[in-house]
């Protein structure tokens, strides 16, 4: 029961460092893309898994500005129902504005809200659509986070996050419109953390 006592009051507590304007924070880790079920009426596209990486910067004790960074990500893409008909790759950089709840502590919540423009390439096609040519347009949405950093040190930290990214690109096969792809998904993050 101490145990448990000491944790948290340690969480309670302010921390050591108290975040300011022009202060970084930098987080390394993976994130899951979980695209929602129901894609579109012909093609589905499964989730991927890849190194992250953001880059949070402080306007004041509360309000910061990130942007997110990832190596490609890859997606299998399906017919409703029925086999892998192409593997996709994107890029899906974010840029969010976000409000830190308890700077100072060790345990900071947060919530953001931005713009994402997702890139896609490598638009490789088999099965049943093998020699056709998949094309995927770029997407701008909205995007929105909530997350948690807690500290381990005076400097580092790990976090924990989820996003929903409004995805949602224009798909043809050679040249025949499939209509829009509604990816929309949720994405979760876990992050290594290092206060500059």
């Amino acid at each position: 029961m101490k145990f448990f006592s000491v944790i948290f009051c340690l969480l309670l507590s302010p921390g050591l460092v108290l975040a300011e304007a022009g202060d970084w924070l930098v987080r390394v880790g993976a994130h899951t893309v979980d695209p929602k079920s129901d894609n579109s009426d012909i093609v589905e596209v499964d989730a991927g898994t890849m190194a992250t990486f953001n880059v949070t910067y402080f306007v004041n004790t509360h309000w910061a500005v990130e942007l997110l960074a990832a190596l490609p990500f890859e997606h299998d893409v399906n017919l409703v129902n029925g086999p892998e008909v192409a593997q996709v790759k994107h890029l899906p950089p974010t840029l969010s504005a976000q409000y830190h709840f308890r700077p100072g502590h060790s345990l900071r919540p947060y919530l953001g809200v931005g713009v994402n423009y997702t890139l896609f390439f490598q638009e490789d096609t088999r099965g049943p659509l093998d020699g056709t040519r998949l094309e995927l347009e770029d997407s701008v949405g909205l995007a929105a986070q909530i997350g948690v950093d807690l500290d381990i040190s005076d400097k580092w930290f790990v976090n924990a996050e989820v996003r929903w990214i409004d995805i949602g690109p224009k798909a043809k096969v050679d040249g025949t419109s499939l209509g829009r792809v509604e990816i929309d998904p949720f994405v979760y993050g876990i992050n290594l953390g290092f206060r500059i």
